[in-house]
């Protein structure tokens, strides 16, 4: 096998599990890592949380440690540093569909029951509505107890199943992702949105790492697109590991 190159092959990270521990900040190996990678093939991150979401985990350089970067699935799509687009939720729903939508949700999670509730359960963002049933305000130590425990009573599948079912006519789709949330977004706005910028640059390769490739994870459609040539990764470590494997040939 050939050794990959810049030109032809394009490396998408997803961040939290895959370049980072869960809402964790990059160590400085994996920032080394990126930097040595990127002197031998492009890379990218796509990720469903913000800017300012990304910079924390990733650095405040973060535009700048690599080629492409696509908060919020590419609705917010940079390239070498520099905004190429930013699409709307707002836009395409409309504010009296959003109404109806952040209503039901309060509603629900009302009757909830789980062990912790904290505080921000629906955040906004441009391209998405993200869903907390514990709160997104929830320290470290709830944060994980509520992924065990939603493991076990499938407090999000439940969720999405009414919300599939209750929004049918809005055509939206409810991708369950990190350790205590959904998100909601158009249905195409999940993460194979981004492939949109990179598909006419004349890559050979395209590869993604991500962690929730899983049906219904938030990795899962731009791992199985045929676009793509996808990689199940458990942990920074493991990413690293792998494409040590296959980009580090010489």
């Amino acid at each position: 096998m050939a050794v990959p190159s810049r030109k032809d092959t394009l490396v998408l990270f997803d961040i939290d599990g895959t370049l980072t521990a869960p809402r964790k900040e990059a160590t400085s190996e994996m920032i080394k890592f990126l930097q040595d990678l990127r002197k031998r093939v492009t890379i990218g991150v796509v990720g469903g949380s913000d800017l300012a979401k990304a910079k924390e985990q990733l650095g405040d350089d973060y535009l700048e440690i690599v080629d492409w970067a696509f908060p919020e699935n590419g609705l917010n799509a940079f390239k070498d540093g520099k905004s190429i687009e930013v699409q709307s939720l707002k836009k395409y729903l409309g504010e009296d569909n959003i109404k109806r939508l952040v209503n039901w949700i309060l509603r629900y999670l009302a009757d909830v029951d789980i062990p912790v509730k904290r505080g921000t359960f629906i955040e906004f963002r441009n391209g998405m509505i993200n869903v907390s049933p514990i709160g997104r305000n929830c320290n470290q130590e709830e944060r994980d107890a509520f992924e065990q425990y939603d493991h076990v009573h499938n407090i999000r599948k439940k969720m999405v199943a009414k919300l599939e079912t209750e929004f049918a006519d809005l055509n939206l789709k409810f991708s369950i992702g990190g350790q205590i949330s959904f998100d909601v977004f158009p249905q195409g706005w999940d993460k194979t949105y981004c492939l949109r910028f990179v598909e006419t640059e004349g890559y050979k390769e395209i590869h993604f790492f991500g962690d929730k490739t899983s049906p219904g994870g938030n990795d899962y459609e731009i791992f199985e697109d045929s676009r793509t040539i996808g990689h199940t990764v458990t942990s920074p470590e493991e990413t690293m590991r792998l494409c040590r494997e296959l980009f580090f040939k010489d």
